[in-house]
């Protein structure tokens, strides 16, 4: 397995956002859709990358934490604060532990709002996964 595991997934929809005042079900349609997407995504970077996931999954099991960074990299410049876009990832976060066969109350999450890193025309998120912690 390599040092880390890199994985870019899209932006969370609008209706995710812990501001949004849509309806209830549109936000779990929109909560289903891209979690499905997020798994879909991880697991083609997963396969193509080849990796071998058996040695995080030891780890967990062995009583380990597995450190998940996320870089948000918006489509705009508006503002935003960094809470709402990690409550707006939670879908996508059960994606990507779908995607590796690892609860996600496993992870430490470490997340970045890059503001001023805009990605057009639909922003996108950087994953980083590794064994080892930011103080490594």
């Amino acid at each position: 397995m390599p040092e880390k595991l890199q994985i870019t997934l899209p932006w969370p929809p609008k209706a995710l956002s812990p501001n949004s005042r849509g309806h209830w079900a549109k936000k779990a349609k929109a909560a289903e859709v891209y979690r499905y997407t997020c798994k879909i995504e991880a697991r083609n970077a997963i396969n193509q990358g080849k990796w071998d996931l058996q040695p995080l999954r030891d780890l967990v099991a062995a009583g380990g934490e597995i450190h998940v960074f996320l870089d948000f990299c918006p489509p705009n410049r508006r503002q935003r604060d960094d809470d709402n876009v990690v409550a707006a990832f939670k879908s996508g976060r059960d994606g990507l532990a779908d995607a590796l066969g690892i609860d996600d109350c496993h992870f430490r999450t470490h997340p970045f709002l890059k503001r001023d890193e805009i990605v057009k025309p639909l922003g996108e998120v950087r994953v980083v996964i590794t064994g080892r912690g930011p103080e490594a």
